[in-house]
């Protein structure tokens, strides 16, 4: 209990941190903005296709959705990768707006249902680029890797609360109104969704040239050629798709459960899905802080497992009350596999390919759940809905198991050097950098321990290395005239990297000192890759050339 309520502690002074933030905050009411609006139209949209051509035309409908999601996901990754992922949020809002507009026109003027159910396929074409981008834009909003994480569980929480937030004020009112005035609604909250994002006071580094890797097929493919090349991200993926397999089954087996197995109606199937939203949302008020200690892969291994085990207890021990329960700790689990599985994504991938890698997993999910939906009725008919809870339900806790020191060696590599962040955050030239690549700039650093009156390096020598003060005082000399003194958290080295020249200044100890060194390629390679970072060394490096300076 102690560990939990410090976990709690921490993930709400965190939850504080994204809010204060103002880019962070806009982009999560956005986010609800957005989900919501998804949420309340799905409801209105399944409602006039029942009425229009019965059931099979809501169930043929939804799977032509997914299918199409899955299908141009990975293309609209290359979106938010090719042009600044502000404003592809902002599109995608603005399109889905116009979409949903249309829909409410083709129902007031009668038009042909058809129209109707090609607009909203359209709407979920146009959907598509808007989380990629999201996901991608949040390591450039967040201030540290904490924040990143509790930016993610900012987003589980949104998403739990507008999943039956969505629903209930569609079916209110499609009950009260109509379904027109919902498409309308929508709409507007697309709209609200597009001004938040719009008004972010922000400079993304990004105004991507084209090149072979953001044009055409192979853009997309590049997001599923990262996947498939770290093998961390393949086993965070393979892990997610499981645990989406299975999430596409519950989505038949649920409904099986409430009116067969349970007999407890309509009512009863609406109980059961709050009970995993509710659940879903209390967990995000804890995972934040159990995630940002560092153990984001062992927590994903405990989220799969709280997915799966509850759901053969309900197989075992098929009662209401039991059902609420368990189904309330699959919620838990599913917020925690969502937020620790985004944040891995976001550390490990590339940032000039995140969007793509997003994209790509999107696709994949869609894909899972469709294969976990199309599966399940076979499994009700052959072994039985209790059954196919158990094995379901067995799968994800035995894949935690197999996998559980594979993952507890990602968490162990990845224990952040918080010194050395530090250091990096507080430089000019490596502030302006996202958390992630901040992440691995750290542990690329290698200490070095200078004693007094040693030289670092002398004026003339050739220069492959870039240096960080950790403690200590050390002088600066060209021509062997004093110029400065730097102390903790100075950096020095830079302009024989960036101009490729040699070195232009003398650097030696005046006392016990302790450094970090940077080895050029990984210097250069994080500084000319982020426009803000590039100019503030440029900078640095034009007020040190000065007679003055070094």
């Amino acid at each position: 209990m102690t560990r939990l309520s410090a976990a709690v502690r921490e993930s709400l002074g965190a939850f504080s941190a994204v809010f204060s933030n103002p880019a962070l905050r806009r982009i999560q009411l956005a986010n609800a903005s957005s989900i919501i609006g998804g949420w309340a139209y799905v409801v209105a949209l399944a409602v006039f296709a029942y009425r229009a051509d019965g059931a099979y035309a809501v169930g043929l409908l939804a799977t032509v959705r997914w299918m199409t999601g899955g299908i141009i996901a990975p293309l609209a990754g290359v979106l938010g990768d090719r042009y600044p992922r502000a404003r592809v949020m902002i599109a995608s809002d603005l399109v889905r707006a116009a979409l949903l507009a249309g829909m409410c026109l083709a129902v007031v003027s009668d038009a042909r249902p058809l129209v109707v159910y090609a607009l909203a396929v359209a709407a979920t074409v146009s959907a598509t680029p808007f989380g990629p981008a999201q996901a991608a834009l949040l390591p450039q909003l967040a201030r540290s890797p904490v924040e990143l994480t509790a930016a993610n569980a900012s987003s589980g929480a949104i998403d739990n609360i507008g999943s039956f937030v969505g629903p209930a004020l569609g079916g209110l009112l499609v009950a009260g109104a109509n379904v027109e005035s919902v498409f309308l609604l929508s709409a507007a909250l697309y709209l609200g969704s597009a001004v938040l994002v719009a008004s972010l006071r922000l400079r993304e580094q990004v105004e991507r040239e084209a090149d072979e890797d953001t044009s055409g097929l192979g853009a997309a493919v590049a997001g599923f050629r990262t996947l498939a090349g770290v093998p961390r991200l393949r086993l965070v993926v393979a892990i997610v798709a499981a645990q989406t397999v299975v999430d596409g089954a519950l989505d038949v087996l649920i409904v099986v459960l409430a009116l067969d197995t349970l007999q407890a109606g309509a009512g009863g199937l609406g109980f059961l899905n709050a009970a995993a939203g509710i659940g879903g949302l209390a967990a995000a008020f804890a995972v934040g802080g159990v995630a940002a200690r560092g153990r984001l892969a062992s927590s994903l291994g405990v989220g799969i497992a709280l997915w799966g085990l509850p759901l053969a207890l309900i197989g075992i021990w098929p009662e209401r009350s039991v059902a609420l329960v368990m189904l309330a700790l699959v919620g838990m689990g599913g917020t925690i596999v969502a937020v620790a599985g985004d944040t891995l994504l976001q550390r490990a991938a590339p940032p000039e390919l995140l969007a793509r890698v997003f994209g790509a997993v999107d696709g994949i999910l869609l894909a899972a759940l469709a294969l976990g939906s199309l599966g399940a009725p076979f499994l009700v008919d052959t072994i039985g809905v209790r059954a196919a809870l158990l094995a379901t339900g067995a799968v994800l806790p035995v894949l935690a198991a197999l996998t559980w020191s594979r993952l507890v060696a990602i968490d162990a590599a990845a224990t952040l050097p918080e010194r050395q962040l530090e250091l990096l955050s507080g430089s000019p030239i490596f502030a302006p950098l996202e958390p992630p690549t901040l992440e691995a700039l750290a542990l690329r650093l290698k200490p070095r321990g200078v004693r007094a009156a040693d030289v670092v390096f002398s004026q003339g020598e050739a220069g492959d290395e870039y240096h960080l003060v950790d403690s200590g005082r050390l002088s600066v000399t060209r021509d062997g005239e004093p110029i400065s003194e730097l102390g903790r958290g100075d950096g020095f080295g830079e302009i024989a990297l960036l101009r490729e020249v040699p070195r232009t200044a003398t650097v030696t100890a005046l006392e016990e000192t302790a450094l970090y060194v940077l080895e050029r390629d990984d210097f250069l390679a994080a500084v000319s890759g982020h426009v803000h970072s590039q100019a503030a060394a440029e900078s640095l490096v034009t007020s040190r050339l000065s007679p003055a300076t070094l």
